[in-house]
């Protein structure tokens, strides 16, 4: 399993939570999401069915900001 880092802006709430779970959940592959707003980073865990580019656009288009 390959694992990818992010730190992240515009990450404020439960809700905003919920939101980048959710989108990074219907990506195939992915097999780990750890979100942490109070650090503002997102830890996500991915199978040879999904890259890091397409966990990218998934987490900006969700309104986060990555550092």
């Amino acid at each position: 399993m390959n694992k990818v880092h992010y730190n992240v802006t515009r990450l404020q709430n439960t809700e905003m939570k919920t939101q980048v779970k959710n989108a990074l959940s219907g990506l195939p592959g992915i097999k780990m999401i750890n979100i942490d707003i109070g650090r503002g980073s997102i830890e996500v865990g991915f199978g040879d069915k999904t890259d890091e580019y397409s966990i990218r656009q998934c987490i900006e288009q969700t309104g986060c900001k990555i550092e």
